[in-house]
């Protein structure tokens, strides 16, 4: 898998991937399906979003 966001902060790949207004909706609604569909399409690894998740308070 070619990593297309390395070096980037969470944010920045939300941003330049043009996801950050679904993100942000998303999390608006605690959607966390949508948000782990959204993260994953940036490349995240299933420990940051489980670390996202929770700081988001969507899981424990």
């Amino acid at each position: 898998m070619d990593n297309n966001y390395g070096g980037m902060t969470v944010n920045e790949r939300l941003w330049v991937s043009g996801l950050m207004e679904q993100f942000d909706s998303a999390v608006r609604e605690k959607n966390a399906d949508k948000i782990i569909k959204i993260l994953k399409k940036v490349e995240l690894t299933e420990p940051n979003i489980t670390d996202i998740l929770r700081q988001k308070g969507l899981i424990e």
